[in-house]
């Protein structure tokens, strides 16, 4: 089933979006923006925990990934490793490295070419380029274990080709129903619905969340403080989101989701017995949670309040702050509905599994209501609020052979009012997932986004 807790996660500011542009390899998601991609959301796993897994089935511990850059001549391909891990009972510390090697290779390259003959001098110049700072970029995490149900992860991390570093803490406790988060981070990077990055000098959140009750009733509190003035990273002449201006947020929501089944076909134990050379061998489903041929309908409905404290009105470079028009208390609706089909129990080695996953998203239901009553009205107002039209997700995954599967994530606008008929692609992820068994429900996933200019290579536990 689709992940329907991102529909009151995308409100907040600690939903992660799988991002290679930081080495703890995720991004926040701008709240308020319309839902992202199912398949978009970042691995629960740390990125040093992750690097360390995977490291075992590359080459030298080495694991690719590939994200733009401000500076064009380091190229979009960089190399991550993990240097060290050192661990006790309650606590590890995790060194990871990355290098972007184009621009060694173009510099290399471009000095021997204009060499006539081979001299002391020309070495040095060479090695020269090794030692190039911004080649490089160095994260360091830590995670200590307080209690049994509290922890506090502090991490770090400084690219080469950027001035100053990227600094987080986040503190977890556990409680038997719900968990409590407190995160800071300086600066905190953000990524909104068109793909665009944007850097906040100052991002500070207190959360209480609870777990789904088997009645399906989910809510949240938290509190939020900006600082400074979102700075633009890969945008051009755009006016920042509202949401990330300064200010003190408190928000609150709910959620109620339910499921059903339309048919299901149970899985029984002699489905995973089969017969070989040397006898009866148990081969279960290569994940645990696409082992059961299905149809299924889902839906969550809910609501968020928030109210916005203090906020300055203008920035230091004379700039007006979009915190006018950012109403002070708010309100709203959201809804989302999704139907599944599943045909196979994912364990053959060939055409056992095919799934669907179609997904309508209403993210504000003020704004469409508001945009409804503009049809009747001869009224025309300025921008449209990208929140208005509701949004159709679609995810489809193949299975390849074996433990391989291929995947599609799409997103598509509901809206005509462009001059365009029908529904519009507005984003869009492939990647090809490697199931592992003997983790139940584990597996390596290789995505790329054609739309970001992005892609890497994540483990992920218990997720679709």
């Amino acid at each position: 089933m689709a992940n329907l807790r991102t529909a009151m996660d995308a409100a907040f500011w600690d939903l992660d979006i799988s991002s290679p542009q930081t080495l703890h390899g995720a991004a926040r998601a701008v709240p308020g923006d319309p839902f992202p991609l199912e398949g978009a959301r970042a691995s629960r796993a740390l990125r040093v925990q992750q690097l360390s897994f995977l490291g075992n089935g590359f080459p030298l511990g080495i694991i690719p990934s590939f994200s733009p850059t401000s500076q064009k001549d380091l190229g979009s391909f960089s190399l991550q490793s993990l240097f060290l891990r050192p661990s006790t009972s309650n606590w590890w510390l995790g060194l990871t490295g990355q290098f972007r090697p184009k621009k060694l290779i173009s510099s290399i390259k471009a000095d021997l070419s204009a060499v006539d003959e081979w001299e002391l001098s020309t070495f040095k110049e060479v090695a020269k380029h090794f030692i190039d700072k911004s080649l490089f970029s160095f994260g360091l995490c830590s995670q200590l274990s307080l209690t049994s149900a509290s922890s506090l992860m502090v991490s770090t991390e400084q690219h080469g080709e950027k001035k100053g570093r990227r600094n987080r803490v986040m503190l977890f406790h556990q409680l038997p129903f719900h968990d409590i988060t407190l995160e800071a981070a300086w600066p905190e990077l953000f990524i909104d619905h068109k793909g665009r990055y944007w850097e906040v000098p100052e991002s500070i959140s207190l959360g209480l969340s609870s777990l789904v009750s088997e009645s399906g009733l989910r809510y949240r509190f938290g509190i939020h403080k900006n600082g400074g003035h979102p700075q633009s990273v890969n945008a051009i002449n755009d006016e920042a989101p509202s949401a990330l201006m300064p200010g003190l947020c408190a928000k609150a929501a709910f959620s109620y989701e339910k499921s059903r089944d339309l048919w299901r076909q149970r899985e029984k134990q002699e489905d995973g017995i089969v017969k070989t050379e040397q006898g009866m061998v148990w081969r279960p489903s290569y994940d645990i949670r696409l082992r059961e041929p299905h149809a299924a309908i889902s839906g969550i409905i809910g609501g968020t309040c928030e109210a916005w404290f203090g906020g300055s009105r203008e920035h230091g470079d004379g700039s007006s702050a979009d915190a006018k028009k950012r109403s002070p208390f708010g309100a709203d609706l959201f809804a989302s509905g999704c139907c599944t089909f599943q045909h196979g129990q994912f364990r053959k080695r060939y055409g056992d599994l095919t799934r669907v996953d179609a997904r309508l998203n209403i993210c504000s239901a003020s704004a469409l209501a508001k945009r409804v009553s503009n049809l009747f009205s001869s009224s025309v107002n300025g921008a449209k609020d990208p929140l208005s039209s509701p949004r159709l997700n679609l995810v489809f995954q193949q299975q390849v052979a074996g433990p391989i599967v291929f995947r599609v994530d799409s997103k598509f606008l509901l809206d005509s009012s462009g001059g365009r008929a029908g529904p519009q692609l507005e984003d869009f992820t492939y990647s090809l997932n490697y199931s592992l068994r003997l983790l139940r429900s584990g597996k390596v996933v290789a995505w790329y986004s054609p739309k970001r200019k992005e892609g890497m290579i994540e483990l992920r536990l218990f997720e679709f």
